[in-house]
């Protein structure tokens, strides 16, 4: 009997540090979605008929068709795959009488390669493909002038090449890119995203980059990464240990993220770790048996 007493007092003193021990993993519990997973959800039901299906979908390491045939600026029929094959691509779907978005698209782009050491037609190529059936290629020409006339790097003339093409290989192009489009008919103008896709020498998606204007430093990073590590240098690398490209916001972000979300992780077990074995040593204390006496 008086074993039993001092087992009973025994578990009231240690009574509050289990409460408050649970406290914490419930907490910590509670808080552990939020860490693993913070990608924000699309009110779809909300937008304009119009606009519900227009969408611009990550199809990350998907292969682009390379055998499409289109017109360059200069009206010579082309193949997709004529621009890959040595350097990483970064191609834009744009139309060319695109009275803001698609001009924005192109500025911006302009404006992060002039902030980077790697050239048009050295270290990368860029391709700009409108998804306008009826755009020709003298538009194509006039807006590859201006994206020259912004960009300002000698040589980039051979790296840039603007295309037009008919609906099927538009079609065919802009499905495995993930991008989608809605054109109407009343005020001549299309509805779509906005974004440009960094692709492998092979012509993979490697990355996409949405908005109207792109980070140098991410925009470097994807160039990188697509080349296989064949361009850039060691710091660059050492970059890519530090940066984790997230497909939900097309960005670089820091790689401590990933390590906070983790410590979270190692936090919950360790103190379900804790607890199971602090309830363990409460229920069968050393050195007694159940149901013995003192």
């Amino acid at each position: 009997m008086t074993g039993t007493r001092k087992r009973t007092a025994k578990h009231r003193g240690r009574s509050p540090a289990l409460f408050l021990s649970l406290r914490i993993l419930l907490i910590a519990a509670a808080l552990l979605p939020g860490m693993l997973w913070t990608a924000p959800l699309a009110a779809q039901d909300s937008l304009p008929p119009m606009l519900r299906n227009v969408s611009f979908d990550p199809q990350l390491n998907a292969a682009l068709p390379l055998e499409l045939e289109f017109r360059d600026e200069a009206w010579r029929p082309v193949r997709l795959g004529d621009y890959f094959g040595s350097k990483p691509v970064v191609l834009a779907l744009v139309y060319y009488q695109c009275p803001m978005l698609c001009n924005q698209v192109l500025e911006g782009l302009a404006s992060s390669m002039k902030a980077l050491s790697f050239d048009a037609g050295k270290q990368f190529t860029v391709v700009a493909v409108s998804f306008n059936p009826r755009e020709t290629p003298p538009m194509a020409a006039t807006k590859k002038q201006a994206f020259l006339e912004r960009y300002r790097r000698p040589g980039a003339s051979e790296g840039s090449h603007f295309l037009t093409g008919d609906a099927a290989a538009i079609m065919a192009l802009t499905r495995a890119a993930g991008f989608r489009y809605a054109y109407d008919p009343e005020t001549n103008l299309y509805a779509h995203a906005s974004g440009i896709l960094v692709l492998t020498p092979r012509g993979r998606i490697s990355r996409y980059f949405y908005g109207i204007e792109y980070a140098p430093r991410d925009l470097r990073l994807g160039l990188v990464e697509a080349s296989a590590n064949k361009i850039g240098s060691p710091v660059d690398r050492l970059l890519l240990f530090c940066y984790h490209y997230d497909p939900a916001t097309g960005k670089y972000g820091a790689l401590v993220i990933r390590l906070v979300r983790l410590g979270g992780i190692l936090t919950v077990l360790g103190l379900s770790i804790f607890i199971f074995v602090f309830w363990r040593r409460e229920a069968h204390p050393r050195g007694q048996t159940p149901g013995g006496a003192g």
